[in-house]
């Protein structure tokens, strides 16, 4: 499978086309707007997330409610373009145009992008850099979602801390409703309030505050994923999926950071064969061994800086008289780490289903069944 997302984030729209999805695969827009929502959702969010109503829009590649085995279009309309269409314009001319950026803000794409590409309004950067883009990647991903549950695969994701204050109350299968129905992503009540009191005197200070994510995946079978070549790992791909989100800064597999300071006697999870199957008593790989997945719950935790847009700006150099100014001031979050859950647990399931296709293979989503589930089998035998 691969896609491709393209549009800006004050253009008309964003558009993805998703190759080599099994047919018959069940699929609607009531597999893809509540992922979108959720991603709007979240403590701390700004008023971009008041103007746009998410939703996609399926332009290809499914008819009577199941794909078909071509390519899946989809579109998500900007609502905000119906302000920007001047600025956006394709046509040339009118230039400088209004709202021209030119004071880089740092941290952000813009300098560097700037240089790179040979732009002067720095405009032309930030409209693809912005995390504005995710939307695409969450309805993507959430194709990926219908996938691996139809496959018995399921996952969650949920706030491990935010700015410092940690979620005391371990994570639960059973707490899945508590989380969904926290605006910050916990089940942790009383650290969600003091959450809250965070980011509203950050959003007071015109700050911003990052945090950490954890995404978990179950059901998953033995062998996806390779240790043969670099490029075949599973961990590798899942890293690079969620580097790839802005603002992430770190991934960690399992109990990676923590393992790093104990003796291999605390670390590896040893092995016992019970029942007729293979099983652990404890999980500190995170689910993946040689970079395969070993049939234990996959965890994945990965830390996102404090967003770069700051209402108190930064200094900075104006890139068109080189003169010392203030960064940009663009409409922002406060925080989009809750948010950031979600589109984690899209672009890391998204992974997964490859993963899956590419073991198993299949046109159609029966014989992808039928094979997964003789693998489950297979591993429960050996």
């Amino acid at each position: 499978m691969r896609y491709l997302t393209a549009g800006e984030s004050h253009g008309p729209q964003l558009t993805a086309i998703i190759e080599g999805l099994p047919s018959q695969l069940p699929l609607g827009k009531g597999d893809i707007d509540p992922w979108l929502r959720r991603r709007q959702g979240g403590y701390g969010r700004g008023r971009r997330m008041v103007i746009e109503t998410d939703e996609a829009e399926i332009l290809s590649g499914v008819r009577a409610g199941r794909t078909t085995g071509a390519p899946v279009t989809l579109a998500i309309a900007n609502k905000d373009h119906r302000n920007w269409t001047e600025i956006m314009s394709p046509e040339p001319g009118g230039e400088p145009r209004k709202k021209a950026l030119t004071d880089a803000r740092p941290g952000h794409a813009d300098l560097t992008g700037g240089v790179k590409y040979r732009h002067k309004d720095l405009r032309d950067v930030l409209e693809r850099a912005s995390a504005r883009e995710t939307a695409a990647r969450v309805a993507v991903g959430s194709i990926a979602l219908k996938l691996l549950s139809e496959l018995g695969v399921e996952g969650a994701n949920y706030v491990s801390s935010l700015a410092g204050i940690e979620t005391r109350v371990p994570f639960s299968w059973d707490a899945l409703d508590a989380i969904e129905n926290s605006d910050l992503r916990t089940p942790d009540e009383d650290a969600a309030a003091m959450m809250r009191e965070r980011i509203d005197q950050a959003k007071k200070d015109g700050d911003t505050l990052g945090g950490i994510l954890e995404v978990r995946f179950r059901g998953l079978p033995v062998g996806l994923g390779s240790f043969v070549h670099y490029d075949r790992k599973l961990d590798g791909k899942i890293a690079q999926a969620a580097l790839s989100v802005q603002a992430m800064k770190g991934v960690e597999i399992g109990r990676a950071f923590e393992n790093a300071v104990h003796p291999g006697s605390r670390v590896h999870d040893a092995v016992y064969y019970r029942e007729g199957t293979y099983a652990r008593d404890t999980n500190g790989a995170g689910g993946l061994e040689a970079g395969m997945t070993n049939g234990e719950e996959l965890i994945v935790r990965v830390a996102m800086k404090p967003i770069a847009t700051l209402m108190k700006p930064l200094p900075t150099v104006n890139v068109v008289t080189h003169e010392a100014s203030d960064a940009a001031r663009e409409r922002s979050d406060t925080t989009a780490v809750p948010a950031a859950g979600v589109i984690l647990q899209c672009v890391i399931g998204w992974v997964l289903a490859e993963a899956m296709l590419e073991k198993f293979g299949g046109d159609t989503l029966p014989e992808l069944q039928e094979r997964v589930a003789a693998a489950r089998a297979f591993a429960q035998s050996y």
